[in-house]
């Protein structure tokens, strides 16, 4: 015998089961929010402490020791000392020490007014190096021609024929820095003169100077080619100022 009411039974089943699902107004369990929205969430938290931490960090810091400059007062250098070796065959160069003479002003030397000034002079109006051996040949010199205690005769120490107004050189000059200037001109201008220049110009020997003297015209008699030159020191006159 067939029951008529299983199938209706089972539909009616169905649709309660439908209308439990699909009209259903229970509120479902909460879902879990995304996980950019957490992050969005927690950012201004995380900003504000990583920048309390950072605060802290550096409160917290030793401060930096205070460096010492090099060589000032109390520092010290820090470290192990460098040095450099030099191999015992390296020798330092020599230094170089040249050696500088002022020159006499001819001012100076006039008021001085002797006849070692004068032959400081002439050798100053030649351009010869105002040498030891220099000033002591000129003042041989001179002292052949008009001895020592009239050496400024007729302002003319030389007896200097360039223009004195005497050929045999028994002429005169206005003053004795004339004189001076006039002796070294002719030694200068004259081709014969050429070997005196020379000796003068290397100022080291006087007797080199002397020997060119003697073998040249200015003395007729060359002085006895130095058998009538005397080497021995000469005394230092002064001349009256008027001849200057």
């Amino acid at each position: 015998m067939r029951h008529t009411d299983r199938p209706r039974g089972r539909r009616a089943a169905r649709r309660r089961v439908a209308a439990s699902v699909g009209d259903s107004r229970e509120p479902g369990p909460t879902r879990p929010a995304a996980p950019c929205t957490v992050r969005r969430a927690l950012a201004p938290f995380a900003a504000t402490a990583a920048v309390l931490s950072l605060g802290l960090t550096l409160a917290l810091a030793p401060e930096p020791a205070p460096v010492a400059a090099p060589g000032a007062a109390g520092g010290a250098l820090v470290g192990e000392a460098q040095a450099l070796n030099v191999a015992a065959d390296v020798a330092a160069r020599p230094v170089s020490h040249e050696s500088y003479a002022a020159t006499t002003g001819a001012e100076t030397l006039v008021a001085s007014g002797t006849n070692a000034d004068w032959a400081k002079l002439v050798l100053i109006a030649g351009d010869w190096p105002v040498t030891e051996q220099n000033v002591t040949v000129m003042l041989q010199w001179m002292r052949e021609e008009n001895g020592v205690d009239n050496w400024w005769n007729r302002n003319n120490p030389l007896n200097n024929g360039h223009g004195s107004g005497g050929g045999s050189g028994l002429g005169s000059y206005d003053s004795l820095v004339t004189a001076a200037e006039y002796a070294a001109d002719n030694l200068l201008k004259r081709s014969f003169y050429t070997a005196i220049v020379v000796a003068l110009e290397d100022g080291t020997s006087a007797h080199a100077v002397a020997q060119a003297i003697w073998a040249s015209p200015w003395a007729s008699s060359h002085y006895g080619n130095g058998a009538w030159w005397s080497t021995s020191p000469v005394l230092i006159v002064e001349a009256p100022e008027s001849a200057w």
